[in-house]
């Protein structure tokens, strides 16, 4: 039980120093993507050498949102350079996954790019009260 607690506790800690919920969000955005590739549907759009261009943006997505989490010291360049290709995938996958994958790609790049490495956490409201 209590190797179970220090695990979250160790899992808890790396996640503060990082933008975890960005970086989670922009790889769950290019993994969709990439998903709606193989889509069965007859509105699959398809540009470039084969399709080249489909796999290659959201391939990208992914690989920014693990560099993302894995390396937050270059997170601006990252959440920017993720932003892009979000915006992107709306000509060459799909219209960005139908939508879904660009979505999630351009809040989770604007959640890293909005990310402050020093900042104190917040307090819950419940906590603030009793101390006021």
């Amino acid at each position: 039980m209590t190797s179970a607690r220090d695990t979250r506790s160790a899992f808890r800690r790396w996640r503060a120093h990082r933008p975890f919920w960005g970086g989670l969000l922009l790889t769950l955005a290019g993994a969709e993507i990439l998903l709606t590739e193989k889509a069965s549907l007859k509105v699959v759009l398809h540009i470039g050498m084969q399709g080249l261009a489909g796999y290659l943006l959201p391939t990208l997505m992914v690989l920014c949102g693990l560099l993302i989490l894995f390396n937050p010291a270059q997170r601006l360049f990252y959440s920017l350079v993720g932003i892009l290709l979000s915006l992107g995938t709306w000509l060459t996958s799909n219209l960005g996954g139908f939508l879904v994958g660009l979505l999630l790609g351009a809040v989770g790049s604007c959640l890293a790019f909005g990310w402050l490495p020093d900042q104190e956490p917040r307090r819950r409201r419940l906590l603030r009260r009793r101390h006021a």
